[in-house]
């Protein structure tokens, strides 16, 4: 009787273990889990984003830019009202966001691989050219806008400039998007490419203190809203 108690005691003693040991190991594995996912929401996803990908959105937001520009222009040439800091705003996020950022990333990472493999360097060096033309248009386009009264041949000549830049650069980076981003792949390792992401992400987070993508669209939406584009339906055509 004496030994079956103590067979019973140590059975329950082994099973109380063996709970409280899977209990730890199951609560570890919510605790580690969580700690897994909220480290993975303060990154954003960001880890996703391909170098090629970056390029491209940014892109997206100099498009968006264009866009801005050609309701502007068309806005000035008919006679219509329109504030000229808006423009301003947007030469300036040309400036900052795409010329300073995007295109220093391309003139320093990317053309330079291509110019060094012997590959595409009739299409870099005409690439670095219009980024050169482009800061140009741009230092006049703002220097126009600042105006608190232009003129009508100043007003006609922030027309030129912005349709000159966006005559520019529609091809521009098409080109870039169909033929320069996409050869990268076959001129790069998956690691030298997959570490060139990296360090553009690094490069974003130190020049701007944040997300700079985010920041631009943020920016550009406001300006849009301002200009009363925003709405996607506008651009759909009536028919």
């Amino acid at each position: 009787m004496i030994n079956e108690n103590i067979d019973r005691a140590a059975l329950f003693s082994d099973s109380r273990r063996g709970f409280l040991t899977k209990g730890a190991i199951a609560v570890s594995g919510i605790v580690l889990t969580g700690i897994i996912s909220s480290c993975a929401s303060q990154k954003g996803g960001d880890e996703d984003v391909t170098t090629n990908e970056d390029l491209m959105r940014e892109h997206g937001v100099l498009k968006r830019i264009l866009l801005i520009y050609g309701e502007a222009s068309s806005r000035l040439t008919a006679g219509k009202d329109i504030n000229p800091a808006l423009v301003g705003q947007s030469a300036n996020l040309i400036k900052t966001f795409i010329e300073e950022y995007h295109e220093k990333l391309e003139e320093d990472h990317l053309f330079p691989r291509f110019e060094k493999a012997g590959q595409l360097t009739d299409l870099t060096k005409v690439l670095r050219l219009q980024h050169q033309k482009g800061r140009l248009l741009t230092q006049r386009i703002i220097a126009n806008a600042q105006k608190t009264n232009p003129t009508a041949d100043e007003k006609q000549l922030m027309v030129q400039d912005m349709q000159a830049f966006m005559r520019m650069y529609s091809p521009h980076e098409a080109r870039e998007d169909t033929i320069l981003f996409p050869a990268l792949h076959k001129l790069i390792s998956k690691h030298e490419y997959d570490a060139l992401g990296e360090d553009f992400e690094r490069k974003e987070k130190e020049q701007f203190g944040g997300d700079g993508f985010d920041m631009a669209v943020d920016k550009v939406t406001e300006i849009e809203k301002a200009m009363n584009i925003y709405d996607l339906n506008l651009f759909t055509p009536d028919i």
